[in-house]
């Protein structure tokens, strides 16, 4: 079966699983697990999978460089959905929990985002994702856990990924303790925590030609059960690897207007010593815009952060980061690698996640 046919036949899938669920629509709504401030994260468990709660994913983004010099991007996301229909069905199609998942590949060569996409429902030795460790799979796209970290394996369509990602960090709670709010209401929330500075090795395939690749990657894991706030459109976010070894998450959601109806982040320096920002000191400043040719959509790529004193400017590797996710989890958005300079210098790279720019985002 070829990697198009595959593709096509989890597209086929999918189709089916929502079909269920629109058939499912009256049926009552479940009884989620609640996110609570003052839960202890654990680990390894808490790097499984939490299927009683309604979402979450495994992110991991980076900047890879080959021997030559050549810079890549690359992103790699897991997601997990429950429905929370036909819970009490025992057929084994039930769609219990829904699987989906993006890879992309940024080559300022290419000038375009190469992606693909991959969805299923749980089950049938097809896909899953395990709980107490990380390891995640859709057909033959999968993320595991090693004795150093994590290798991800992705023959996707135009690219493969084959790289591993070594813990060289301890994981960054974000928030309280991994408690982060995501909006004014408590509830509003996630538990949340990110491992920055993974040490990238491996090989990105591209159109049939491999290349060897180190560089230096993020994984941001959350799960939630709440929705955002209803006035929410969609949220900047950036997870940047500091040239001095520290670490910045930083977000904000915005509003119906563009404004900032919520914000936070975090801050991890080169001695390891953490601040937490709260939602007055994160600010995102816009300060060059891409349109899209494909949606219409303006992005900003190029954007001012600032978190407390810290003030940065994040450039994106290439314009064109657009992802069409519209097969998978129903819209578009830019996730982009990008640099992080300030006073004429490089101080780290990462990547610059935006959403609900090209429609508001309806979760």
């Amino acid at each position: 079966m070829t990697e198009e046919s595959i593709g096509r036949s989890f597209a086929a899938g999918i189709v089916g699983v929502l079909a269920i669920l629109a058939s499912c629509a009256a049926v009552a709504a479940p009884e989620y697990a609640e996110v609570r401030p003052g839960v202890a994260l654990v680990f390894p468990r808490d790097d499984g999978a939490h299927p009683a709660y309604r979402t979450e994913w495994w992110y991991i983004t980076g900047w890879a460089r080959d021997r030559s010099g050549r810079e890549l991007g690359v992103q790699v996301t897991f997601f997990r959905n429950r429905p929370g229909v036909a819970e009490a069905n025992p057929s084994a199609f039930a769609p219990r929990q829904l699987l989906f998942a993006h890879a992309a590949v940024a080559d300022a060569l290419h000038g375009r985002l190469r992606h693909d996409q991959r969805a299923a429902r749980a089950g049938f030795g097809l896909a899953g994702a395990a709980e107490g460790l990380t390891d995640i799979a859709i057909g033959d796209w999968s993320l595991r856990a090693t004795d150093r970290g994590y290798a991800a394996r992705i023959p996707a369509q135009g690219f493969t990924l084959d790289l591993a990602f070594r813990v060289t960090q301890p994981p960054l709670l974000q928030g309280a303790g991994g408690y982060s709010r995501k909006g004014p209401a408590p509830a509003q929330a996630s538990y949340y925590y990110s491992r920055p500075h993974l040490a990238v090795s491996g090989t990105v395939t591209i159109d049939g030609a491999p290349i060897a690749v180190e560089g230096e990657a993020w994984l941001d894991r959350e799960w939630s059960s709440e929705y955002l706030s209803p006035e929410a459109e969609g949220w900047d976010w950036a997870g940047i690897n500091l040239a001095d070894g520290g670490a910045l998450m930083a977000f904000r959601i915005r509003d119906r207007h563009g404004g900032t109806l919520w914000a936070g982040g975090t801050l991890r320096r080169g001695d390891g010593t953490v601040r937490t920002f709260a939602p007055h000191e994160i600010a995102f400043t816009p300060l060059r815009s891409w349109r899209s040719p494909r949606t219409d959509a303006d992005y900003p790529v190029a954007m001012g952060v600032r978190a407390g004193d810290i003030e940065l400017r994040l450039e994106s590797l290439m314009d064109d980061q657009e992802l069409d996710s519209r097969a998978t989890v129903g819209t578009v958005y830019w996730e982009g690698a990008v640099r992080a300079t300030g006073g004429g210098r490089t101080l780290g790279r990462g990547y610059l996640e935006l959403t609900g720019y090209w429609r508001p985002l309806k979760l």
